[in-house]
């Protein structure tokens, strides 16, 4: 295989107001003769159905998918407002991609065929490769408001097997009414957009935090499950047990204090955050993730989320090369936390130095978990070269 040329990956932003103009923008960074697919997210503050017709009529019969964000990750870092795409070169990428409608009905034989489906496209598509789980890799994006990612995902993941998998929640940029994936010309609520890529460059999906744990624990003693909804903790009120925990006023719980002072449940010898939504007037909290009856929430530190971030991707950079491009599924209170502390400016200038390109979640998922408060993605490297000519 000879080297990659410059445009095997491109990415591309615009925060143009106007969707037609958006939407041209990009296309005009994007489109060359080998494009062969499209990655997108977009804020929710654009008209989806003028922004879903100018994309159809700006790339035509190409193969699109993407989601409405909690805010962008573009060529600027964070990022609000924008629609950001990422160009797949078809001769070295080979993308297949399906949409699950209804995702409370996703069972295992969905997925087997699901899964196979997505092969055979690939299989089709692909120039330079035979898709396999050694050259593969999974992107979900889900309706983040679904209160259904962790069937959908822990069930596509048995049917891939050791096919690597990560991916993000859709977002509504804390509105929490509504959100979309889009697939096919359209955007959809309470579905999820599988992509599957087979590439001949080197790849690793990854995931990342900065938490760690402390000391005070808590038990969920009343949960509606299926709401993710906690009434009490401890046999207190939810929100007046969390307050009390973390030592700040029940009427100041926000955004920001979730971020500062997560909970996380403990898997063997990892800890998986259980990121806090919002606290409800009966002093209730509603939890971006699942939650039950009887499970053990350990209180987390916060770290140096630029410490953590910088360590993993020169890490993986050591083995790739230089990034084409990451992918990044990036939690929205990690976010929050960054801008509590003033830190945006810092953060960008590392997620540009790495060429991270993303979306701020309503959760992300990994390998068949759905989980918060992590930064989740694959690195695109550049080690087997570049065609400068």
């Amino acid at each position: 295989m000879t080297a990659a040329p410059p445009q095997a990956v491109l990415t591309a932003y615009s925060d143009a107001r106007d969707e037609q103009v958006a939407a041209r923008q990009i296309a005009e960074s994007l489109i060359h003769p080998h494009l062969g697919f499209v990655l997108f997210f977009c804020s929710i503050e654009y008209d989806l159905d003028r922004l879903a017709g100018a994309l159809n009529g700006e790339f035509q019969n190409l193969p699109l998918c993407g989601c409405t964000s909690a805010g962008e990750i573009t060529a600027r870092g964070y990022d609000r407002n924008t629609l950001v795409a990422i160009g797949f070169d078809a001769r070295f990428f080979s993308a297949g991609h399906h949409l699950i409608e209804h995702m409370d009905g996703f069972g295992l034989l969905d997925a087997q065929q699901l899964t196979d489906g997505l092969l055979t496209q690939c299989r089709e598509r692909a120039r330079n490769l035979t898709p396999n789980e050694d050259n593969t890799f999974v992107l979900t994006l889900l309706d983040g408001l679904s209160v259904n990612e962790e069937i959908v995902i822990a069930t596509l993941n048995a049917a891939l097997g050791s096919i690597p998998s990560f991916g993000g929640s859709a977002g509504d940029d804390y509105r929490l009414a509504q959100t979309y994936v889009y697939c096919d010309g359209r955007f959809y609520s309470d579905a999820a957009i599988v992509v599957m890529i087979s590439t001949v460059l080197d790849f690793e999906v990854f995931s990342t935090h900065h938490l760690h744990p402390s000391t005070p624990k808590l038990v969920v003693t009343a949960a509606d499950a299926e709401r993710r909804v906690v009434h009490e903790l401890d046999a207190e009120p939810a929100a007046l047990a969390y307050a009390r925990l973390v030592g700040v006023p029940v009427e100041q719980l926000d955004d920001v204090v979730f971020a500062r002072y997560p909970l996380a449940v403990r898997i063997n010898d990892h800890y998986y955050a259980r990121a806090i939504q919002k606290a409800n007037r009966d002093m209730s909290l509603s939890f971006y993730c699942a939650v039950e009856n009887g499970i053990v929430l350990t209180a987390m530190r916060n770290a140096s989320l630029h410490d953590n971030l910088t360590s993993t991707l020169d890490d993986i950079e050591s083995r790739l090369g230089p990034p084409w491009v990451v992918i990044g599924c990036d939690c929205c209170l990690r976010r929050a936390e960054l801008e509590a502390d003033d830190e945006i400016p810092q953060a960008s200038a590392l997620l540009r130095q790495h060429r991270v390109v993303g979306f701020c979640t309503y959760g992300e998922q990994y390998n068949g978990m759905h989980i918060n408060h992590t930064l989740t993605g694959v690195v695109i490297g550049r080690k087997m070269g570049v065609d400068d000519g």
